[in-house]
């Protein structure tokens, strides 16, 4: 088995996500099957469910628990890093500019992609039970408002990104601001973020098994069969996904920036194939962090601050994949849509895939903001996210990936133009 661990992480990555869906669809097939109300239940999916899901929830969890440590410390040492608070705002409007940028043309591939292979055309609901939403969203004013943490030690304990990352910034400013008397707070920021990148490091050589087990159980759980009643939106997503991937992220990385493409998508292959297994974009970010600085030459004060900034809005993947159930509710409830119904869709779900938390499947919650824009009803909504719901896991699992790849992107961008990115090392990519 020394080939195993000499092998680079993203390799081993990618054998257990190829052997997780062969395992699971072995366990679905020849685990026998039994009735429950009339449905049919998997004896395989039930012991894979039991026996084999916790690693992968544990993986998670290990994630998860690295998640806030992490950007709240790496995002206060970027800061720091800079030297003057003059630079926080020049990498913020660039970072912020692009992400916004970059969510417009993804909704408008999903668009695209929607128009062309027409989902939700011929669905029957019949049967379908309506899921129920979520109350209403908070209003924009309100989420401005609840950035800044009534108490940031809560904001701390329950994960709220922007609070953190708001004050975050503020602590980052104030060492600056405060010089020499502030160096000790600074050094503690600088260990911290070394100590958590190891920790990172550690978890991380358990992600292959992680994956295996996550994989094995949504494939014996779901089965490739879960495609079949949304197979036009699967190929429309994972199509626009991967178009909106190599043009979009792509053309920005080799055509605006003029670096080697191909060591940049060899450089965040393990945060992509993490993304992928887990669904969780914020999730991901110690290993997307990992990737950037280690791989790609981009420095802790982009890193640190770029990268969770995108992890909370930027949602490519999300807002394409609303623009693909707009077209998916006007085909499937006979709705004609003008072009002024286009742009609302777009800007809409722009709006509402920056406010999308980064856990799985959140962004179907989102069409409550979308749809009604289009006139599809409350009751109308319920029943897509109890047809999709069920089948959503692999779908957010592109989604998750094109969003991770987008943050490296933005990063990889706001380093070059700042001068922060360490060409040397992101052209030695190729050679791992």
């Amino acid at each position: 088995m020394s080939w195993w661990f000499k092998a680079v992480l993203w390799q081993r990555v990618l054998i257990a996500l190829i052997l997780g869906v062969i395992t699971g669809l072995a366990f679905r097939s020849f685990g026998g099957t039994y009735l429950v109300d009339g449905i049919t239940k998997y004896a395989g999916a039930d012991f894979v469910t039991t026996w084999i899901k916790p690693f992968g929830t544990a993986f998670v969890q290990l994630i998860k628990m690295l998640v806030v440590p992490l950007v709240f410390t790496t995002l206060v040492t970027g800061i720091t890093a800079m030297g003057h608070p003059s630079k926080l705002g020049t990498i913020g409007m660039r970072a912020f500019g692009l992400y916004v940028f970059t969510t417009l043309v993804a909704v408008s591939i999903g668009l695209l992609f929607g128009t062309i292979f027409k989902p939700g055309s011929g669905v029957d609901f019949t049967d379908v039970a309506p899921n129920v939403m979520a109350a209403e969203a908070p209003s924009m004013t309100e989420r401005l408002i609840n950035i800044i943490p009534a108490n940031p030690v809560q904001a701390l304990a329950s994960g709220d990104m922007l609070a953190i990352i708001f004050f975050a910034i503020l602590l980052g400013i104030a060492i600056l601001m405060v010089g020499k008397a502030a160096d000790p707070v600074k050094d503690f920021f600088d260990s911290s973020v070394q100590i958590m990148f190891k920790i990172t490091h550690w978890v991380m050589e358990l992600a292959p098994y992680g994956v295996f087990a996550l994989i094995t159980w949504v494939t014996a759980a779901k089965g490739v069969e879960t495609f079949s009643s949304v197979l036009m939106l699967a190929l429309a997503l994972y199509l626009g996904c991967i178009t909106h991937m190599l043009l979009m992220y792509g053309g920005l990385v080799r055509f605006v920036l003029g670096l080697p493409l191909i060591r940049f998508f060899r450089g965040i292959l393990d945060a992509q194939v993490v993304a992928y297994s887990t669904s969780t974009s914020a999730g991901t970010l110690p290993v997307t962090i990992a990737c950037v600085q280690d791989n790609l030459g981009i420095k802790p004060v982009v890193a640190g601050s770029v990268l969770p900034l995108g992890a909370t809005i930027n949602m490519d993947g999300t807002s394409l994949y609303l623009g693909l159930l707009a077209l998916f509710a006007a085909n499937a409830f006979g709705l004609d849509l003008s072009w002024a119904d286009y742009g609302l869709i777009a800007m809409t779900a722009t709006l509402a895939s920056i406010g999308t938390a980064s856990i799985p499947s959140a962004s179907l919650f989102m069409l409550a903001i979308v749809l009604p824009t289009i006139g599809v009803s409350p009751e109308q909504i319920a029943l897509m996210v109890g047809f999709i719901l069920p089948f959503d896991r692999p779908l957010d699992m592109m989604r998750t990936m094109t969003n991770v790849t987008g943050d490296a992107a933005v990063a990889t961008s706001v380093a070059k133009w700042e001068g922060e990115l360490d060409e040397k090392v992101f052209r030695e990519v190729a050679k791992v």
